[in-house]
């Protein structure tokens, strides 16, 4: 137990004398503003639209505490998201053929400008979710969802660690 508790201190020190920051703070000082989310939406996919309006919109008040408004006119920040693509693939297949198991693909592109510094920066993000529907059971819009959720969120949980690196560009 005293070892446990003395290497831990020892790695605590470390990284805070080294001046270590994790790259969630770097995305804070520049998303920490007024910021406004324009998803362009798909008419042939509005709900996978939907979702990832809702993934940006959660990590960017959870993780990073950002003030989000209504218009464009009151934001320092402006994020732009459009989805690039979206795909299913088979990754395995049961003893009788069927499909078991699927990987969901979502690729997003981001564009942010920074009203202050006159900056656009664009790059894109992915996120991928491994699912199994059960036996016999053919993948219906309730498992695209679910899996297109999920592999949003991982997409979006990209965006900080881009716009941190970004920040020193």
């Amino acid at each position: 137990m005293f070892k446990k508790t003395t290497l831990f201190l020892l790695i605590a020190i470390f990284f805070s004398s080294c001046g270590y920051k994790p790259s969630a703070y770097y995305a804070k000082e520049q998303l920490d503003k007024n910021v406004y989310v324009r998803v362009e939406i798909r008419a042939n996919d509005p709900r996978n639209s939907v979702l990832v309006k809702d993934a940006i919109t959660k990590i960017l008040i959870q993780k990073i505490d950002s003030k989000l408004v209504d218009n464009e006119f009151e934001a320092e920040v402006i994020m732009d998201l459009s989805i690039k693509s979206v795909s299913f693939n088979v990754l395995q297949y049961d003893k009788d053929g069927h499909n078991k198991l699927y990987k969901a693909k979502v690729n997003l592109g981001v564009k942010y400008f920074t009203k202050s510094t006159g900056k656009t920066i664009r790059f894109d993000i992915s996120g991928e979710n491994d699912f199994a529907i059960g036996q016999g059971v053919t993948l219906n819009d309730t498992h695209r969802f679910e899996a297109v959720s999920k592999a949003s969120d991982m997409a979006v949980s990209e965006l900080l660690s881009r716009v941190a690196v970004a920040s020193f560009e």
